[in-house]
């Protein structure tokens, strides 16, 4: 079984997915962040490191949908997903100019190609957050890379976070994450683990 938490840089998903691994025992796949071999270079110089980076993105998140798909007897919960690249990041970077049509044509028709052979995950998890959330949590994790991150850049991704989200055909569960501060919060914790009981499984508060 796969379960995929989405969400704007910052929004909490490694945290969630790290919560939901412990209290699930499920096996947890965190986005390739710290052994990126493009990441630095592309927020110093986006337009130029663009389509390099979502190219190493696609092959790793695809290699990621594949090792899900092979691991029939366990449920894997994933931080951010193949879909999230495509919808989301490549066409916000194409959006505003720092990736060609030339590039972009070329990156949409090989994940047109890899959609042949990838399925929904069973349950999409998507944390909405607004912009001041998303700006005090980057700046509390402190990655030098990340400063150079605009207001309009955040902006741009949650704009096409919600159109995704609002034709996402599978079946999803949507967490406000400015009012659900569930790291350290039990309860708030708890609420969205009966969220998922109830959305994936049927179960109700006192039937999980």
């Amino acid at each position: 079984m796969h379960i995929a938490i989405a969400g704007n840089i910052g929004c909490g998903k490694t945290t969630l997915t790290k919560m939901l691994a412990k209290h699930y025992g499920w096996t947890p796949m965190f986005e390739p962040v710290d052994n990126n071999p493009y990441l630095a270079d592309y927020y110093a110089d986006m337009s130029r490191w663009a389509f390099n980076l979502q190219v190493y993105f696609l092959s790793k998140r695809f290699q990621d949908v594949v090792q899900i798909a092979q691991q029939t007897d366990s449920v894997v919960v994933q931080d951010r997903t193949i879909f999230e690249d495509a919808r989301i990041f490549a066409p916000n970077l194409h959006k505003m100019g720092r990736m060609s049509d030339r590039d972009f044509e070329t990156y949409a028709e090989l994940f047109d190609l890899m959609m042949s052979l990838v399925k929904l995950p069973d349950l999409m998890i998507y944390i909405r957050s607004g912009i001041p959330n998303l700006v005090n949590q980057i700046a509390k994790r402190g990655r030098d890379y990340e400063k150079t991150m605009g207001i309009d850049f955040l902006l741009g991704l949650n704009e096409l976070y919600e159109q995704w989200i609002a034709n996402y055909p599978g079946k999803l569960l949507i967490i406000d994450g400015d009012t659900t501060k569930f790291e350290g919060n039990p309860e708030a914790f708890g609420s969205i683990t009966d969220e998922i009981d109830r959305v994936l499984f049927g179960l109700f508060p006192d039937e999980a």
